[in-house]
């Protein structure tokens, strides 16, 4: 082994999770992955918001500050951008794309032997070559079964730092869940940058779905994001009729307003929307949902954002990722017209995110004094912590040693804030 210590840091989506787990995989076989002194800093940045950039940049003078003998490679769809000419990052050494990930001990090398500057692009490896071990010291895998867009919505940059759309082979992916089982991992959370359209040779998604639920040894299958589109007649029916996999749904939204859906290029209105949640909510009334919301689109006024509230009035999501919209160099939105002032984006962000919490209440009340099956992650301060079925928090007590991975019934007894309690189902001193 290299005497070479070398710390990832990640930024942004599940794919750069993934990706950097592959990453450390491909290195820990050659170098010691540490965040003490490290000698090559990798940086798996994000170009998706102007706050992910900001991290990354800070991130990255904190750690020069912190390690000035080190190398620092940024790598990722921010590299990507750099190169694009749409950003830019001045604390790294070297900058390597996307297409450089599955090549990372050569990357390293380069590194070592005093490259600096842009790498030059290198063709894509076939995604059913990307693998990985799992994280450590986790019950719950990411697998990376798709990459690339080609939606090309008027705000993001995804299409320009990931292109087109790739798809690992459904025996592939069966092969590297069957690893991850193996491994440890009860649940896995299928991802992609766009899962709708993940489209492998003699199949798609209903078929891969099918195929790992399947699987000895797996407790729970979930999907990570997945636009409208991909929400098929036939992918509901495989969610409701296989008990492994999780009936929640986290379905991006953007925007309650169709006008401002359609300055976005989403390719669905508000009406399609909660059609869409109507459809899954027919054949799984247990389903749960999450979405992904940008405030302060251009042209966004207060009615637009009015109808957004009620989007989530009518939903009930369980859990909500809120944005502030900012201009990305490069893309439609950035030169629209009636741009929102950042101030009126901070106010609309605080009103989204306190809106959603008092609708929050509502769905978590529903479930107390009911009895839910939780999957345990974590044992902290004498409570034990997991995720229900349908991906809702819970933390409760019990009077004996729970293994963590145990998939085990939790009577459900109140709430605090965004967090179920309870006491296990089959506990002694319940009463």
């Amino acid at each position: 082994m290299s005497d070479m210590r070398i710390f990832i840091q990640t930024f942004g989506c599940r794919v750069n999770q993934y990706e950097s787990e592959m990453m450390r995989d491909l290195l820990a076989s050659t170098h010691e992955m540490t965040d003490k002194s490290p000698d090559i800093i990798i940086l798996n940045a994000c170009t998706v918001t102007a706050l992910a950039e900001r991290k990354a940049r800070q991130a990255a003078r904190r750690l020069r500050r912190e390690n000035p003998e080190a190398h620092i490679i940024l790598i990722g769809c921010l590299a990507d951008a750099v190169d694009q000419g749409t950003t830019r990052f001045a604390d790294a050494d070297l900058l390597v794309g996307n297409s450089w990930k599955p090549r990372i001990n050569e990357v390293v090398e380069r590194a070592l032997s005093g490259a600096c500057g842009t790498m030059p692009s290198c063709s894509s490896s076939e995604l059913s070559t990307e693998t990985t071990h799992g994280p450590s010291h986790r019950i719950r895998a990411f697998l990376k079964i798709q990459d690339g867009c080609s939606r090309a919505c008027t705000y993001c940059r995804t299409t320009q730092v990931r292109g087109t759309p790739r798809s690992k082979s459904i025996v592939a992916a069966g092969a590297e869940a069957v690893a991850l089982i193996s491994a440890g991992f009860p649940e896995i959370v299928l991802t992609g940058i766009d899962l709708a359209q993940y489209s492998p040779a003699g199949g798609g998604l209903v078929d891969a779905v099918e195929a790992i639920a399947s699987l000895d040894g797996l407790l729970r299958l979930r999907m990570a994001s997945i636009n409208p589109s991909g929400i098929t007649p036939q992918l509901i029916e495989a969610c409701a009729s296989n008990n492994t996999v999780s009936p929640h749904f986290h379905i991006p939204l953007q925007s309650g307003d169709t006008h401002i859906l359609d300055a976005m290029k989403r390719g669905y209105d508000a009406k399609t929307y909660l059609h869409t949640i109507d459809r899954i909510r027919s054949r799984i009334p247990r389903a749960t949902f999450g979405t992904d919301i940008m405030v302060g689109f251009p042209g966004e006024d207060e009615a637009a954002f009015t109808r957004t509230l009620a989007i989530l009035d009518a939903v009930g999501y369980c859990n909500l990722h809120a944005f502030r919209y900012s201009p990305r160099r490069g893309t439609e939105a950035a030169e629209f017209a009636d741009q929102v002032a950042p101030e009126v984006k901070r106010q609309r962000s605080e009103a989204l995110i306190a809106h959603w919490l008092d609708g929050l209440a509502s769905v978590l009340d529903k479930r107390i004094d009911t009895t839910q099956d939780v999957l345990v992650e974590e044992h902290r301060d004498t409570v034990w912590r997991g995720y229900t079925h349908n991906y809702l928090y819970v933390k409760f007590s019990s009077d004996r040693q729970i293994p963590i991975g145990s998939l085990l019934p939790v009577h459900i007894t109140g709430r605090t804030d965004a967090t179920l309690e309870g006491v296990e189902d089959h506990r002694t001193d319940a009463n």
